[in-house]
C-alpha cells in the first residue's frame, strides 16, 4: 500500500515518523509525499500547545476532505491525551504514543477493510501511559536523502510542571540500554549519516529506571566512542544535567557538539515556582557559567514561555533582564497556551494580548542576542555539514548548529573547513577552505 505521513511537533515525533516509515519500507510498502494519493494518511500529531492541538485536527480534516475513500489515522500526544477529541474527528484508525508497531498491523488491517467492506468500524489502540515500563526499541535513522538522524534513546517524564500536559501523553521514564543505544549510533555512521541527535521526552532522567548507576554522561560518552566519525548532537537538557563532571568529561569528546539546550521556561524565580519547575535562576545560570568555561564559545539556547498565569509586568521584566545575562545564541519563545487538566488551567489567567505583547518583546530580544552570537562567530573556521541549497549557495549547519551559507557544488552530506565572512538574515556567510586552508 501506499502511506503517506504528517509530523507535527517535537524530535520524538519526527523520529517515531521515520521508524514507522522504515518499519513500511520493510514490510513492502511505499512511502509518499502527503500531498500525494495514497491509501493511507497518518498524522503523528502534537498537543504540547493549543496550537499543536489545532494544526493536528486541521491536518486530518485536510486528509479527509481531499482523500475520502482513503484510510485516515491519527497518533501521537493528542488522541493520547484527548482521546474523546479524536473520536470525534471520525478518523478510521485511532492510535496513542505507544506500541507502534502494533498501530501498523492496524494500519495494514484498516487499509485492507476499506478495500472490502463498505462501512469498516474504526479501530482504536490507546493505552494507560502512567503503567508504561519499557522502552519501545523502534528503527534509528531518517531518510535516505537525510544528512542527519535522530537516535531516541528515552522517553516520558515524571517533572509534571504545571502548565503540561506531555507526562500524561508519554508517561514515566523509560531508557533504552546503553549498549544498545551504542550499537544503534555504530549502525547509523555505517549508513552514511554525518550527525546523530540524541533525542527523548527528557533525556536528561536517561538512566534513573535502569538502576545501574548510570547517567547521560555515561551515555554520550558510549555513543561518541561508538560513532567517532559522526558528531553528536544533545536533545533538550534539564539545568541539573549541567554540573561541573559533566562538563569536565563532555569537553573531551571531539565529536560532541557545543551546543547545550537548556530548557527555562522563565527568567523570574517565582514564574518558575508556579510552573514547578525544579530550579531556580540561580541554578540556571550556574550551568550557563559552567558551559562557557569549560567550552570555547558554545552554543546556549533555551525555551521561553511567556505570559504565564499570575505573571506580571515586574516578573516579566525579570526575565528580560535574565535572557539578556544568559547571552542565549538562539530561543524558542511561546505564548502561554492552556492545558486543560493541568493545575496552571486554575491559575489566574493573563489575556491573550498581553501573552503574545510579551512574546513579541522576548522575540525582539531573543533576536538581538542571535544576532550577537552571531557576530562573535565572524573570523571563525567551523566544519560545516552541508545539507541542500538555499537562495543559490549551500547551506549548512556548523557545530554550534548556526546555519552557514556558501558558494560550492555538490556538497551534500559533505563536511568542509568553512572561514565565516559576515552574516546575513540570521545565517553566517562563509567561504570554503581547501585542504591547506586556502578560500
Amino acid at each position: 500500500m501506499k502511506v503517506a505521513m504528517e509530523t507535527l511537533g517535537c524530535k520524538v515525533n519526527q523520529y517515531e515518523t521515520q521508524a514507522m516509515e522504515q518499519e513500511l519500507r520493510r514490510r513492502g510498502h511505499e512511502i509518499v509525499p502527503f500531498a500525494s494519493e495514497a491509501d493511507a494518511y497518518v498524522v503523528n500529531t502534537c498537543s504540547v500547545t493549543a496550537v499543536g492541538d489545532q494544526k493536528s485536527r486541521q491536518s486530518v480534516h485536510r486528509a479527509q476532505k481531499a482523500h475520502p475513500g482513503a484510510v485516515v489515522a491519527v497518533c501521537g500526544c493528542y488522541p493520547q491525551t484527548h482521546v474523546a477529541d479524536a473520536r470525534a474527528l471520525g478518523v478510521d484508525l485511532i492510535g496513542g504514543t505507544g506500541d507502534r508497531l502494533g498501530f501498523l498491523d492496524l494500519l495494514e488491517k484498516a487499509v485492507a477493510e476499506k478495500k472490502t467492506v463498505a462501512v469498516p468500524a474504526p479501530a482504536e489502540a490507546v493505552d494507560d501511559s502512567l503503567k508504561r515500563r519499557d522502552f519501545e526499541v523502534l528503527p534509528a535513522g531518517g531518510l535516505p536523502t537525510r544528512t542527519r538522524a535522530m537516535l531516541k534513546v528515552e522517553d516520558g517524564c515524571v517533572n509534571f510542571c504545571s502548565y503540561c500536559i506531555i507526562p500524561y501523553a508519554r508517561g514515566p521514564v523509560r531508557s533504552e540500554p546503553l549498549l544498545r543505544a551504542a550499537e544503534q549510533a555504530r549502525a547509523l555512521a555505517a549508513e552514511g549519516y554525518r550527525e546523530i541527535v540524541l533525542t527523548g521526552i527528557e533525556i536528561s532522567s536517561w538512566g534513573k529506571d535502569l538502576k545501574t548507576g548510570e547517567t547521560l554522561i555515561d551515555l554520550i560518552e558510549a555513543v561518541c566512542a561508538a560513532a567517532p566519525d559522526v558528531r553528536i548532537r544533545l536533545g533538550s537538557l534539564e539545568p541539573r544535567t549541567i554540573t561541573e563532571e559533566f562538563c569536565r568529561r563532555a569537553v573531551k569528546l571531539p565529536n560532541l557538539c557545543p551546543q547545550f539546550h537548556l530548557s527555562m521556561q522563565s527568567g523570574c524565580d517565582a514564574t518558575l515556582k508556579r510552573m514547578n519547575r525544579k530550579y531556580d535562576t540561580a541554578r540556571y545560570y550556574e550551568s550557563v557559567a559552567l558551559l562557557n568555561r569549560h567550552f570555547d564559545q558554545p552554543a546556549v539556547t533555551t525555551d521561553l514561555i511567556t505570559g504565564f498565569p499570575e505573571e506580571d509586568e515586574a516578573e516579566f521584566s525579570q526575565t528580560l533582564d535574565f535572557l539578556r545575562k544568559c547571552g542565549f545564541a538562539a530561543m524558542h519563545v511561546f505564548p502561554y497556551s492552556i492545558r486543560p487538566g493541568t493545575p496552571a488551567e486554575k491559575m489566574t489567567q493573563n489575556p491573550k494580548a498581553v501573552k503574545d505583547e510579551r512574546a513579541k518583546r522576548a522575540s525582539a530580544v531573543a533576536k538581538e542576542l542571535h544576532e550577537t552570537y552571531l557576530s562573535g562567530c565572524v573570523g571563525k573556521t567551523y566544519p560545516v555539514l552541508f545539507e541542500q541549497t538555499r537562495d543559490g549557495k549551500w547551506s549548512g549547519h556548523a557545530p554550534n548548529y548556526m546555519e552557514v551559507l556558501a558558494d560550492g557544488e555538490n556538497l551534500h552530506n559533505v563536511i568542509c573547513n568553512v572561514k565565516i565572512t559576515d552574516t546575513h538574515g540570521g545565517y553566517l556567510i562563509g567561504e570554503i577552505l581547501r585542504e591547506n586552508g586556502e578560500k
